[in-house]
């Protein structure tokens, strides 16, 4: 079958995590765990040329962006602190986002649905439960929910009962994000790196490519990662984990001083000693309850464990120079309008498709986007309300790091990325004092019903 062909969708196979994700993480910890786009004042050539990919691995920002976007010392945040949750698309969490002021969001359609197996229409409509059956969010599961730009494989996709692909949540069901969104920025064009699952997303996060991994198979993928680029730096960096390290699970990253548990965290931002970078990991539900919102997890925990961390970045004595980053992996398999564009290749290596795998053999390449997920920006300095429409994958947080601290880049990703710069205003911190946030409640009742239409799962 030629790359891009369609061809029809497969049943799904009922598995409650995304390619047996659970079962491989508690087999590797047994063993051992520890764009596209431009900003306005990067100049018109560099733009076309990292729109064209011709940026390579080792290219400096300054190669890439030009002297007069800000770098090093120009950009005056200290701490990056990254979390990333799980599997969620842009229009299921902040679908529903209404405008900020002067700002548009690119949000779920009135009239949104998708085709089901027998073509009838499938409107989006507000999920009255915070815990849900897993979708299909595979290498080919994705593929085929693009089914070349149209965005129409989710319902089909995720049968039966494929109608929860279309469900949405609003500021009624996850207050905390929405009030973090309107009090800091959000972007609305930031898209997963790959169509596909959790590991090779995260690998895009953590590595600007996925060594040719297109499954949540076992590491490590490959090297190197951002954990050595800042080793060599010398930048100190920690990851936070809780009950496994993203860190170990994909490179082999894991013990001493830089993995370690998430209680540090609380402690080293309490102390106002937070490294320079920090990668912060939920627990995943191995054995305790899962906080990644990775269905069937409760919403509502995933974005109480968020406010967490925001609030011990808030009330840090580095605030004032600390920008926190939360996102998502993947889409989840939850329905987006908006369909990826194409992307530049990471590297010359090409997926590992499996032949004998209907998750993992849909005939691709590295060159296109996931679909879009919810990124927001917590800082002193981000623009009050704001929504931006430039281009970004996880790739784009890399970009940030090396911006900010004169790193090359790790592949031709990376490279050509976009760094999330104009989600600040340098000049000065307007945010220095945020208004009081909402709590992060858990309802009684949800948490009632998730015990009960999930009964193995911990809540």
């Amino acid at each position: 079958m030629a790359i891009g062909e369609k061809r029809p969708s497969r049943p799904q196979r009922g598995k409650s995590r995304g390619s047996g994700r659970a079962a491989l993480l508690l087999v590797i910890c047994a063993m051992g765990c520890g764009g596209g786009g431009h900003a306005a004042s990067q100049t018109d050539s560099q733009s076309q040329a990292r729109l064209a990919c011709q940026f390579k691995a080792g290219a400096l920002p300054e190669d890439t962006l030009g002297a007069t976007v800000p770098r090093g010392a120009e950009i005056p945040l200290d701490h990056i602190v990254v979390l990333m949750q799980e599997n969620h698309s842009f229009d299921n969490y902040f679908g529903r986002l209404p405008a900020f002021g002067q700002r548009s969001v690119d949000g779920l359609p009135a009239q949104a649905s998708n085709p089901d197996a027998h073509g009838a229409r499938v409107p989006s409509f507000h999920q009255e439960s915070y815990c849900t059956a897993d979708t299909d969010h595979s290498w080919t599961g994705s593929h085929l929910e693009f089914n070349d730009g149209e965005n129409s494989g989710f319902v089909t996709r995720n049968d039966p009962d494929g109608e929860r692909a279309m469900g949405y949540y609003d500021e009624r069901d996850l207050p905390y994000y929405y009030a973090l969104a309107k009090t800091f920025a959000v972007a609305d064009r930031y898209f997963c790196s790959v169509l596909g699952p959790t590991f090779p997303n995260r690998s895009y996060l953590l590595a600007a490519t996925s060594f040719g991994h297109v499954r949540n198979d076992s590491g490590p993928f490959g090297r190197p990662s951002i954990f050595d680029n800042l080793t060599a730096h010398n930048i100190s960096w920690r990851v936070y984990y809780n009950d496994a390290p993203y860190s170990s699970l994909l490179f082999g990253v894991a013990g001493g001083p830089n993995v370690t548990r998430f209680a540090h965290f609380l402690s080293d931002a309490a102390d106002g000693t937070l490294p320079q970078v920090s990668f912060i990991d939920a627990a995943m539900g191995l054995g305790g309850v899962e906080l990644d919102e990775h269905p069937p997890a409760n919403i509502q925990q995933g974005e109480q464990f968020a406010a967490q961390v925001t609030e011990a970045v808030l009330n840090s004595p580095n605030w004032p120079q600390t920008v926190l980053f939360i996102t998502y992996d993947e889409h989840g398999g939850f329905y987006d309008h908006v369909p990826p564009p194409p992307a530049c290749p990471p590297d010359d290596i090409e997926p590992t498709l499996v032949p004998s795998d209907p998750e993992s053999d849909f005939p691709a390449r590295f060159d296109r986007y996931g679909f879009r997920v919810p990124l927001l920006a917590i800082s002193p300095y981000t623009k009050p309300g704001f929504v931006s429409h430039t281009i970004y994958d996880h790739t784009s947080i890399l970009r940030f790091i090396e911006a900010r601290y004169d790193l090359p880049a790790l592949t031709s990703r990376d490279a050509n990325a976009t760094p999330l710069l104009d989600l600040f205003d340098f000049s000065r911190p307007r945010l220095l004092n945020p208004p009081a946030l909402p709590d992060a409640p858990v309802d009684a009742a949800h948490l009632e019903q998730c015990q009960a239409d999930f009964p193995l799962m911990h809540y």
